[in-house]
């Protein structure tokens, strides 16, 4: 049974699906996402991570060209189902609905959907198993529905993949839905994945300690903080009008160019880039075990090919150099508490649920307080 490795690549890099910098044409795209056969000496990249939902299979279909010629035990596959695609239909930038929407079935219907989207994802990147499968941006249905992840489970006891998980998103948020999630089927889930990031420790590692006493594995992305930490993005007016980063708040690039400036004299200390300095910070903390930065190519002349920040990330250094005190002082830095309003269950949420967004109910109040977090304090906007 393999797990996925230290450093991954995400199908969202490339600006092909997820809109982020310059598209890469098919060739450079299957390059960048080629994963390093785990058997060849030397540092590299082992694990793959798709979604089914991205350009409606076809990140899958590249994740297929990417892996040919490779052994199927020299890399490991991780893929998301849970938006569907099959029988919903796009709802603007919201996407398309998850497979929970009452619009479109009921629980008795859940478990065959998860596998026919599963078998449907693992035909179109050719192999038949994923090594870890996750339950992609659910709503809260997916986060407390034992039907759900009976589903999920029947998935790994049918051999269509060896491990199983959660995927919290697209937003940051759903810190209460996550340690829920943990407390009723941690027996369960073997990995998740948050938001983490020196320039945005917060809300992201309030799960952190939920996930140790749970024995969740963590991966982590925006480990890149929208490609600042990549090194060539210092102008905002190059980002293009479908780039994802416009939705960030304005002088975000130039706030954190001057936190990152700050950080300079620990990377500098331990011969690290600054993408590599965001990584091992993540990697400092204890349930992480993965980190799957996005690779940005920038537009402009003077941007750094995606392919140099994809060999910065294949030569991370094995062994962790951060000090406890070095942790520390980067998240005092990057300190990032109550800057933005959050998806999941939110404080200031007021009517009926959306999918991505509820109100704080009792139970959630009650396990907030189990875990030491006051919502008004810890989960809030602040002016």
């Amino acid at each position: 049974m393999a797990h996925p490795t230290r450093t991954a690549l995400g199908t969202w890099s490339g600006g092909r699906f997820m809109h982020f910098g310059e598209p890469l044409d098919d060739e450079r795209l299957i390059a960048l996402l080629r994963p390093d056969p785990i058997g060849r000496p030397g540092a590299g990249i082992h694990t793959v991570l798709t979604a089914d939902t991205y350009g409606s299979g076809d990140a899958d279909r590249m994740v297929a060209q990417a892996l040919q010629g490779i052994d199927r035990d020299d890399y490991v596959l991780v893929g998301a189902v849970g938006h569907d695609f099959y029988d919903g239909e796009r709802e603007g930038a919201k996407g398309f609905p998850r497979f929970t929407d009452p619009r479109l079935r009921g629980p008795d219907d859940y478990a065959s959907y998860l596998r026919r989207a599963t078998e449907a994802s693992l035909e179109r990147c050719g192999v038949d198993r994923f090594d870890l499968l996750l339950l992609h941006n659910p709503d809260r249905t997916g986060y407390t529905s034992e039907v759900v992840w009976d589903g999920m489970a029947a998935l790994r006891d049918a051999g269509l993949t060896d491990l199983i998980g959660v995927a919290p998103g697209p937003a940051n948020g759903f810190t209460l839905d996550v340690i829920d999630c943990f407390e009723r089927f941690g027996d369960r889930i073997d990995w998740a994945m948050v938001i983490l990031n020196p320039l945005e420790p917060w809300p992201g590692e309030l799960v952190l300690p939920a996930a140790v006493r749970h024995d969740v594995q963590l991966i982590t992305r925006v480990v890149d903080y929208g490609g600042l930490f990549g090194g060539d993005l210092r102008d905002p007016g190059t980002l293009g009008a479908r780039d994802h980063r416009k939705f960030r708040p304005a002088g975000w690039v130039e706030r954190g160019l001057e936190r990152i400036a700050r950080m300079e004299a620990i990377a500098d200390r331990h011969g690290l880039t600054p993408l590599q300095l965001a990584c091992q910070w993540n990697l400092a903390h204890a349930p992480v075990r993965c980190v799957v930065p996005t690779l940005v190519q920038e537009a402009g002349p003077d941007a750094k090919p995606v392919e140099d920040k994809r060999a910065e990330l294949a030569a991370l250094p094995a062994e962790l150099l951060l000090s406890a005190a070095e942790v520390d002082e980067l998240r005092a830095i990057g300190d990032n508490t109550g800057t933005m309003a959050l998806k999941g269950a939110a404080v200031d949420h007021e009517g009926e649920a959306k999918p991505d967004r509820w109100k704080i109910d009792a139970p959630l109040s009650e396990l907030a307080a189990r875990w030491a977090i006051d919502p008004a304090r810890d989960l809030a906007q602040r002016a």
